[in-house]
Formats: C-alpha cells, sequence, structure tokens
C-alpha cells in the first residue's frame, strides 16, 4: 500500500483502503516498453534531474511518524516511491520537497505550525542523511551541492493557506528555507482561486496580488500548479520574477483543470517561466483525465448527500469501479513535454514528478529510478542532448538565477530589515 494520496484531505481514505477502479490493463496495440540505451544513459548522466515535485516529506509523517529511524530511506523502502539507493540510480541532482499539510489545517488554525514542522522535517533528513542531501537556499547553493556529490535539497510549500492570510507568515517561511509557494491547493482561498474549487476572486485579490509581489521581492519563485486559469493569468501579469507550475501538465494533451491551457502557455513562454510536467496517471493518461476532471465536484456533491462516513464509502468506492483510472504509459507522460516545447518552446518544459504524492503512475516511470526512461524517449523523438538537458535541470536553473536577480532589483532601497 502507498503512503496516503494528499490530492483532496477529505477524499484521502479512497486512495488508501484498496486499489479497486485502477486499471493496470493496457490497451492493445499500445506503445513499446522503451529500453534504456547506453547512449541515453551517457546523455542522462552528463547532466542531472532537477524534480520539481517530491511528496516524500508528507509520506514520513504519515507512514513513518515523522521518523527516518521508522522509515529509513537509505535502506530499501518498496512501499514508497523514493529511497536513496534509486534517487542516485535515477541521477537525481535537486529536488524540491515538498512542506504540504491539508488545506483542513487551515481551518483548524494550524496550517501554518504544520508547515514548520514539515520545513523542519526536510531540515532533518538533510541532517540524518549528509553524505546525500545538501540543503540550498540559492542558485548558488545548488552549484555547490552538485560539486560535492550531493543533492541539492530545496523546500517548496504546497498551497498559500500554509501563511494563513499573512505576509508576516509568508516571510518567515522563506527565512526558515522555504524557496518557492503554490498559490493554492486544491480550495480556494480568501485571496486566490483554485482550479478545483469555486471562483470567488475571478482569480487574484488585491491581497493575493500583494502577495506575488512579495515572493517577487524575497526571491519566492511563485508556483501556479493548482491554481485556477484567472489566478494564472493574474499571476503572470503581475510577477516581474519567472514562475513555474512545479507539478502540473498540458490541458491540450489530456484536459484536466489541473493542467495548463494553451493560452497560458503562451502567457509563460513571455513571462520566462518553466511547466514541469506531473507524473499523476489522473492527470497525464487523456482517458483518465477525462474520467478525473469533475472528481472534485463528485466528492463534494456525494459528501453533501451521504453524511454517513460509511455510504459515502460505499458510493465513492462504486464510483471508481464506474471511473477506472488507466496508468498509461512514459509515451504518454512525453507528449506533455512534446506539447509544452511546441506551444511554448524548449525553454520553458521541466520535471514534476509529484512522486509519494500520488498512487497511479504512468508504466515505466514507477519510482524515482526510473528518470533515464524520460530521456532515451526524448532521444527516440529526436531531441539532442542540450534540449534533453534543458528539460531535465537546465531550465529550473535558469528561472532560479533570474528570479534571484530580479530580487535584487526590488530590493535596491529598501530596509533589509523589512525582510
Amino acid at each position: 500500500m502507498l503512503p496516503t494520496f494528499r490530492f483532496l484531505t477529505f477524499f484521502v481514505f479512497i486512495y488508501c483502503f484498496d486499489t479497486v477502479g485502477f486499471s493496470q490493463k493496457q490497451d492493445e496495440g499500445s506503445p513499446k516498453t522503451v529500453v534504456v540505451t547506453p547512449e541515453a544513459l551517457k546523455i542522462h548522466k552528463e547532466s542531472f534531474v532537477f524534480d520539481g515535485h517530491n511528496d516524500l516529506p508528507w509520506a514520513i509523517r504519515t507512514s513513518g511518524s515523522s521518523s527516518f529511524s521508522k522509515l529509513d530511506i537509505s535502506k530499501p523502502q518498496p512501499q514508497l516511491h523514493t529511497d536513496i539507493e534509486r534517487l542516485r540510480k535515477g541521477n537525481l541532482g535537486a529536488q524540491y520537497w515538498s512542506v504540504y499539510v491539508p488545506v483542513s489545517s487551515m481551518k483548524k488554525g494550524t496550517a501554518l505550525s504544520d508547515t514548520v514542522q514539515q520545513i523542519d522535517l526536510v531540515h532533518a533528513m538533510i541532517e540524518r542523511y549528509p553524505e546525500t542531501f545538501q540543503l540550498a537556499l540559492s542558485y548558488d547553493d545548488i552549484l555547490k551541492a552538485r560539486g560535492a556529490g550531493k543533492i541539492a535539497s530545496l523546500i517548496g510549500v504546497e498551497g498559500g493557506h500554509s501563511i494563513e492570510n499573512s505576509i508576516q507568515n509568508l516571510r518567515r517561511l522563506f527565512q526558515l528555507g522555504a524557496r518557492y509557494m503554490t498559490l493554492t491547493h486544491s480550495d480556494t482561498l480568501d485571496w486566490a482561486d483554485s482550479a478545483t474549487d469555486e471562483t470567488r476572486h475571478s482569480g487574484l485579490s488585491p491581497f493575493g496580488e500583494e502577495i506575488v509581489r512579495e515572493m517577487n521581492r524575497l526571491g519566492m519563485l511563485v508556483d501556479l500548479s493548482h491554481v485556477s486559469p484567472d489566478t494564472m493569468k493574474d499571476a503572470l501579469a503581475i510577477s516581474k520574477a519567472p514562475i513555474i507550475f512545479s507539478h502540473s501538465s498540458a490541458k491540450a494533451v489530456a484536459d484536466h483543470p489541473r493542467n495548463v491551457p494553451d493560452d497560458v502557455l503562451h502567457l509563460m513562454k513571455a513571462n520566462g517561466g518553466v511547466v514541469m510536467v506531473n507524473f499523476f496517471s489522473g492527470f497525464v493518461e487523456p482517458e483518465s483525465a477525462r474520467r478525473m476532471s469533475k472528481m472534485f465536484d463528485i466528492i463534494r456533491d456525494l459528501k453533501e448527500k451521504f453524511p454517513r462516513e460509511d455510504d459515502y464509502r460505499r458510493e465513492m468506492l462504486k464510483w471508481r469501479k464506474e471511473n477506472p483510472i488507466l496508468p498509461g504509459t512514459v509515451h504518454d507522460l512525453v507528449d506533455h513535454i512534446d506539447h509544452i516545447v511546441k506551444v511554448s518552446g524548449i525553454d520553458h518544459v521541466g520535471i514534476g514528478s509529484d512522486y509519494d504524492g500520488v498512487q497511479m503512475l504512468p508504466k515505466q516511470l514507477e519510482d524515482v529510478a526510473t528518470y533515464p526512461v524520460i530521456t532515451q524517449e526524448l532521444l527516440n523523438r529526436g531531441y539532442t542532448a542540450d534540449a534533453i538537458h534543458k528539460v531535465m535541470s537546465g531550465n529550473i536553473l535558469r528561472v532560479i538565477r533570474q528570479a534571484e536577480q530580479t530580487a535584487k532589483k526590488l530590493r535596491v532601497g529598501r530596509n533589509p530589515d523589512c525582510r
């Protein structure tokens, strides 16, 4: 059984009790298995993978009681997507570790404190495995970690609910090491609309605009995964620095509200940002995306109709059996990369797996050891080594460097104590 799937906090359990509704069958005539060649491995190892989103900290919290003694990732952990041996095999060189906490924590008044605990967990991981991980707070730190042969470890806050409607809290999380924040998660906030909830602001509220400006000034990347198209457009219009989508895919390929529409891809290109492609089958495989597209509404509707937990579980399992999710393949994943390259250009796409945050992944992309398969498929499609290196790490490195340069310009003349 995989770790808790945090796609929506109020239906976490439906992905954890069993695997009913997940189809592992592949259609006849499906693309052949990708075989990684020595040429592809050579290209893959000449650079490194910089992944925009991995939920290992939440998996350790929920499955290992926030203890690396109970879930020691220096040893094989087959129930996870991530452990050190497989990270090395996949040639991961830099990672944004998500410090996700559920949106429900905001209603309980614990969102900020829970997020701080998750940040502490990332620091604890780095201290526990110093031979493998090194904290990176800047572009230069990433290069230093790579020079030492270690995985540069950055921190990403998944959801603006973590700041509890406070710019001061945003600054605090930055001081603790957070270097991007996803503006929303599954729910619309008081200042930003989510892609999977009701529209209340037609994008960003005035306070949401101030959040984006402050993130630019701090040098914290604005992450537009999970937000509505209007929120995407507002943030792109306001941001002085390149934005990112830390774990999103292309809506034209798989029609799900979590994916990025083409008009936004054009705007993102002008902004200089990067879409880091998500691996979740429900966002990547076209038919699965169609089946999943209304799932948030269905969950809310069933919750209202069946307030008793047992009744709700019964109806949800029934829906899942009627709407199985197909895993898809690495070919589906690379279709998304291809499309983003076609619309935005090779400088605006990256990798944002969402490992240990999802339960269904395309075939041949089952864990962090499998990144070379993507390199091979890109090579099969005619991508050059230089282009592959941009996808794997070069584009996000450029964005980080540009965001830091923008922050320096915006802070000129400002009191440094105002941070």
